[in-house]
């Protein structure tokens, strides 16, 4: 019970009511499908409690004898001995007729009655409503098989009793209670005995409704102690905030110990009413966000924690911490309903414009923006492969190394240094960016000065056949087709006639049969004699690797066996055709490796290389 208030029950007759509608159909549904989580019972408790403090304090506005206590709160009071869990507040109460009208009709709402008459309400005057005093009660026969209701209205002396089981009926009677307000009497069942815990229910406090403006208080050895902060920061107007409480609320919501790379704070006012306070964490976190998808921004309506599983941002904007804060969602509905409403459909639209605004701001501070996409780009970079309505806006982020720039470049700048006859982007997907650095593919583009983009996430492997082309500007893998290097001049002169290795080729070809798609000539190449290359028709070499490494199959997808007719060791074994069938295992294992592959046969490779050290090639 509140320490300002005293209950007595009169011994007059009780009044029996049978609830309205299909009051056992709909019982059901808000105790076993409604909700997701039974401890959401005291946050729908709470809600209904700050609402109706919020309309007292509303109503005072022209009847000073409403005025609230100072010492306004929520108090809640559990009992084990008695099995009782109480939630009290100094609201403004009601009479018998509104426990009637709110609480014998299921989905019937005060607040959602008592909203309508603001709409003359100066700006300034109007309180922030919290919950809809209907379905969200009964949430409380997930935890009870008893409610007592004791409330008194302000400016009346009468207080009245409501009691039911949530079985069909439910009992009116006059009662006492000395001040205005509500005592909601809880008989916790045998099975939910965990909220008569303290802890238990201060946890369930910090995480539902640890940011409401109004004070909720929880009894502890005989005293109330405070069990919420009792201040919404997203709330507040940036220049009433501090960068010192901007990091304390960071750490809190993201649980991190790092200072935010960028804050972002606003409130949007008009068909739309929400506040939001978001993060972009400094450093990764020490749980991967890669493991889990999901957006973890968390929901509140009116200041009230629902959910954090509202997808507010995209996967690929997952990294971003913080709260939406809306008006224009009701309290008591369910996480699975949330996610077809049109408002978050509309607040998602405007959140992640937002988002993708901040970043392309900060974008232009090179060295900030490193850090941040050195923490977070290859996840950014997922919607260049799921999102159609982004993709042009993240590749003008995106950021990447460089064959020939140093640190990172963006696709803009790129075009920006492409040479007068080069028409496409060029790149080249692989695990590491020092193999990358030191690979053969790279040749024939560094004697021409062509700028090479080097990739080496996973999702490299995906995003640019969806993005296929930036500014008009194709994309093109370099080991993807005959990469057609003849119409870009060299940096150091054309060199000399290539031989004619024609006859190779075709050796070369029956020798290695089936485990190459085909052996071309190439002059992409200026110190390597052979490397791989992939059909234009199917994937680059880098998802033909990560097909295998997961397991699947991809038949009449064969690499191209592409030589360089000017090397030593090419232009021997067009000399020496006697040679061909053991060199052209090697060759192929040699490709293999300069892509970061193992041989496909490792010892016989090995017992290949020691006949060639030993100059026993085509020996007898």
């Amino acid at each position: 019970m509140s320490d300002n208030s005293t209950l007595h029950e009169t011994q007059t007759a009780a009044e029996q009511h049978e609830f309205g509608a299909e009051v056992g159909r709909l019982l059901d549904l808000v105790v076993h499908s409604l909700y997701s989580e039974r401890e959401i019972f005291l946050r729908e408790l709470v809600a209904n409690a700050a609402d109706a403090t919020d309309r007292r304090r509303f109503e005072a506005l022209t009847r000073a004898e409403l005025a609230l206590p100072e010492d306004a709160a929520v108090r809640i009071t559990p009992d084990q001995a008695a099995h009782t869990l109480t939630i009290t507040d100094d609201g403004i109460g009601m009479s018998r007729d509104e426990l009637i009208a709110n609480l014998g009709t299921i989905a019937r709402s005060g607040t959602r009655a008592f909203g309508q008459n603001l709409a003359d309400a100066k700006p300034e005057d109007r309180p922030s409503l919290i919950g809809q005093f209907g379905v969200g009660f009964y949430a409380a026969f997930m935890v009870a098989d008893r409610v007592e209701v004791v409330s008194r209205r302000a400016g009346d002396d009468q207080a009245w009793a409501w009691t039911s089981d949530g079985r069909g009926t439910y009992e009116i009677r006059p009662a006492t209670r000395e001040l205005p307000g509500t005592d909601i009497v809880l008989h916790i069942k045998s099975d939910a005995e965990e909220f008569l815990e303290p802890h238990r229910l201060e946890a369930i406090i910090r995480k539902w409704a640890d940011h409401i403006t109004l004070p909720v208080k929880l009894q502890r050895d005989g005293e109330y102690v405070a069990a919420n902060e009792a201040t919404a920061l997203w709330r507040k107007p940036k220049s009433e905030v501090t960068e010192e409480q901007y990091e304390d609320f960071y750490r809190h919501v993201a649980h991190a110990f790092d200072k935010p790379w960028a804050v972002l704070h606003w409130r949007a006012e008009g068909t739309l009413e929400y506040a939001v306070l978001l993060f972009i964490p400094g450093m990764k976190p020490f749980m991967p966000v890669e493991d889990a998808r999901e957006s973890k921004i968390r929901l509140h309506v009116r200041r009230m924690f629902i959910t954090d599983d509202a997808n507010l941002l995209p996967p690929w904007l997952r990294f971003v911490q913080g709260v939406v804060d809306t008006e224009d969602l009701p309290l008591n509905v369910s996480r699975e309903m949330l996610q077809t409403t049109p408002v978050l459909v509309r607040i998602r639209k405007a959140v992640t414009n937002r988002v993708l605004t901040e970043l392309k701001n900060r974008s232009s501070d090179i060295d900030s923006y490193s850090v941040f996409w050195n923490n977070f780009g290859a996840i950014l970079k997922e919607g260049l492969w799921e999102d159609a309505e982004h993709r042009t806006e993240i590749a003008g982020l995106s950021r990447f190394h460089s064959s020939t720039a140093e640190g990172l470049t963006g696709l803009a700048d790129y075009v920006g240094r492409m040479k007068p006859e080069q028409e496409a982007i060029y790149y080249l997907a692989g695990d590491k960016l020092e193999a990358l650095r030191d690979s053969a593919q790279l040749e024939g583009f560094r004697d021409r000065g062509i700028e090479v983009l080097l990739l080496t996430d996973p999702v490299d492997a995906f995003w640019p056949e969806r993005l296929a082309n930036f500014d008009g500007k194709p994309l093109r893998s370099i080991t993807q087709g005959a990469a057609d290097l003849a119409a870009l001049p060299r940096t150091d002169g054309e060199p000399d006639p290539a031989p004619d290795v024609a006859e190779l080729l075709a050796s070369l070809k029956t020798a290695l049969g089936d485990a190459v798609s085909d052996v071309r000539s190439t002059d992409r190449l200026a110190r390597s004699p052979v490397i791989l290359a992939a059909s234009e028709a199917g994937p680059d070499l880098q998802m033909q690797r990560l097909m295998k490494r997961s397991g699947q199959s991809f038949p009449g997808l064969a690499p191209v066996l592409e030589v360089n007719p000017r090397h030593e060791l090419i232009r021997s074994l067009a000399d020496h055709p006697d040679k061909v069938a053991d060199a052209a295992p090697v060759l192929l294992d040699l490709a293999l490796i300069q892509d970061g592959e193992m041989p496909r046969n490792p010892a016989a490779f090995a017992q290949n290389i020691a006949r060639a050290i030993t100059g026993s090639f085509g020996a007898a």
